[in-house]
């Protein structure tokens, strides 16, 4: 008996001075939380999407907290109404960006891009850039496998069965920028509302790319002319707008030969 009631007296105070150990480690290692990223947190949209550039809506919520500034930062989701509300928790001031829409650059429709190849295989634009150039005589257009489609959560795009290119709805897009992060090809960009885009990524010389495809970009350089804003820059055969110059006057829209410049 006195052998069993040792063993409980031994086994109690062995577990008070583990109880006394942990409770120490806890007091010495324990993580103090700023209130203020609950707060944060809550009026965030929880999409947890990543186009903020932080792991989920609590993460960002850290980051602006422990930042002390808002500059940079921006949820893609809750747009200029949500950052507006996390600057009046945090008693900062947020940045007005202007809003975004995700920009197919591309317009190799089936009809100006005949198919060249036949793949058999997994549906999937990285299997398949990963495998060969694609199934059409374009390497560096839509591979036409939606894995941007797939990458939507917001219902923002969808593969076009008639044009086989995805199709962005402006009014559901938050630009999250998950189906950029999906394209193996780049051909996804997230451009300002209303400017002008040149739907082609083609780099080759005028002549091959319009073999390639007939809506290809040439490179013929009327587009740059046309621009009073010096926004349609000329490089690799290919022409782009920066949207930070654009001033949406639409003239290298008239200019295009091709018709691959349209307004955003």
């Amino acid at each position: 008996m006195n052998t069993i009631l040792i063993a409980v007296v031994a086994l109690g105070v062995i577990a008070l001075l583990l109880a006394l150990v942990l409770y120490g480690a806890s007091r010495k290692f324990a993580v103090h939380e700023d209130p203020r990223i609950a707060r944060v947190a809550e009026v965030l949209p929880q999409a947890n999407c990543g186009g903020c550039g932080f792991p989920g809506c609590s993460g960002f919520a850290a980051a602006c907290v422990q930042a002390g500034s808002l500059e940079g930062k921006r949820c893609p989701v809750g747009g200029q109404a949500v950052m507006d509300r996390v600057a009046a928790i945090l008693g900062l001031e947020a940045e007005h960006a202007e809003p975004l829409v995700a920009t197919v650059r591309c317009s190799g429709t089936c009809e100006a891009r005949p198919r060249a190849n036949v793949y058999d295989g997994a549906r999937s634009c990285a299997i398949l850039s990963s495998l060969c150039e694609g199934e059409t005589a374009c390497a560096y257009g839509c591979l036409g496998c939606g894995d941007c489609a797939a990458a939507c959560t917001f219902g923002g795009l969808r593969m076009s069965p008639a044009t086989g290119l995805p199709e962005v709805d402006a009014s559901a897009c938050t630009a999250c920028g998950a189906c950029v992060r999906a394209c193996p090809r780049g051909i996804i960009e997230l451009r300002p509302r209303g400017g002008a885009a040149v739907l082609c990524v083609n780099r080759d010389k005028g002549g091959v790319a319009r073999k390639a495809c007939a809506s290809a970009c040439i490179g013929c350089g009327k587009c740059v002319k046309a621009c009073p804003s010096g926004a349609v820059v000329l490089a690799d055969h290919l022409a782009y707008v920066d949207p930070r110059q654009c001033e949406a006057c639409g003239r290298c829209v008239e200019a295009c030969p091709q018709g691959v410049i349209v307004m955003n």
